[in-house]
């Protein structure tokens, strides 16, 4: 049976994942224990998930207003001819560095993170870490990271309908779709974004956690680079696609942490010991604390107490 993640996940190494340290992390933090408050007959777990799905669907408007305007802001650098022109000297450059042998090597790459083998590859990670670990957190963070990353790539292409560079550039087989954003791109970094943050809350050494981080970015920006190389889309796309995809992975690992923030005051108010909101640098001021073992344990915050030491913290 899988389970719900432990208070051990609810760190990366010394980083609490339910505390807010920035005025607008408390604020945004302090909007979702009101709304699990309200939804208090759903209990804990109820709650904790009604918090997750509003958070990815408020996310996902924003986001997709987000690509909305983003395709302005192309249009815009077109125009100018700012990084747009950028374009065909990069493409230029990758059409002197080809040979028969790397070609054939980038494609093989590239096909990776196609709309065939990122579904295969997020699908397998997915199940070694569900697997590995009995939990359901992959499942649920992986499929919306994955729907919205398609959502967002339908959106771009259909919004911007920019051609991709000519065939004579490219390096077969073509793709005949609209260039902008790469969804190569979009799609590998928000999955591969999300698993690296599912895979950082296991790993104890910092050394560990920083080579997780370094091979996720050398995929991401590989993966991104290897699409230019290929003269199938153009260097504003790739941009796009990596902006777009840090975007969307950012509000589900956020989705993620106020679930964790919400469930553990849920728990709280039900028996657990759990204080409401704090920074890393008052930890015994205000915030979410994990269950402590002893006699000595402080007691729970009551919701009003909670709120009011919240609206007490400075800026």
């Amino acid at each position: 049976m899988l389970r719900d993640d432990t208070p051990h996940e609810e760190r990366i190494g010394p980083r609490d994942l339910t505390a807010w340290p920035t005025p607008p992390g408390r604020a945004l933090a302090r909007a979702a224990l009101a709304a699990g408050r309200g939804a208090a007959r759903l209990g804990a777990w109820g709650a904790a998930n009604l918090v997750l799905v509003l958070t990815a669907l408020v996310g996902g408007v924003v986001v997709t207003a987000l690509v909305a305007a983003v395709a302005q802001v192309y249009e815009s650098v077109v125009e100018a001819d700012g990084l747009a022109g950028l374009d065909r000297p990069v493409l230029d450059a990758a059409v002197g560095l080809r040979s028969s042998g790397l070609d054939h090597a980038v494609t093989l790459y590239t096909d990776v993170g196609g709309p065939v083998g990122m579904p295969v590859l997020a699908l397998l990670a997915t199940l070694v870490m569900v697997l590995r670990w009995r939990s359901r957190t992959p499942v649920v963070l992986m499929v919306i990271a994955a729907a919205g990353s398609l959502a967002m790539t339908i959106a771009g292409k259909d919004l911007v309908a920019r051609a991709r560079p000519p065939q004579t550039l490219a390096v077969p087989p073509f793709e005949t779709s609209p260039s902008f954003p790469s969804g190569h791109t979009l799609n590998a970094t928000v999955l591969t974004g999300v698993a690296v943050y599912l895979v950082l809350r296991r790993v104890e050494s910092a050394r560990g956690r920083a080579a997780v981080v370094g091979a996720g970015l050398v995929f991401v920006l590989t993966m991104g680079l290897s699409r230019v190389f290929l003269g199938h889309h153009w260097l504003t796309d790739v941009v796009a696609g990596w902006a777009l995809g840090l975007a969307w992975a950012a509000v589900v690992v956020t989705a993620h942490r106020l679930y964790l923030t919400v469930r553990q005051d849920r728990s709280g108010q039900v028996g657990h010991p759990v204080v409401a909101l704090r920074t890393e640098a008052e930890p015994r001021v205000v915030g979410v604390e994990h269950p402590r073992r002893g006699d000595d344990a402080p007691d729970a915050l009551a919701p009003e107490e909670a709120t009011a030491a919240v609206d007490e913290l400075p800026g």
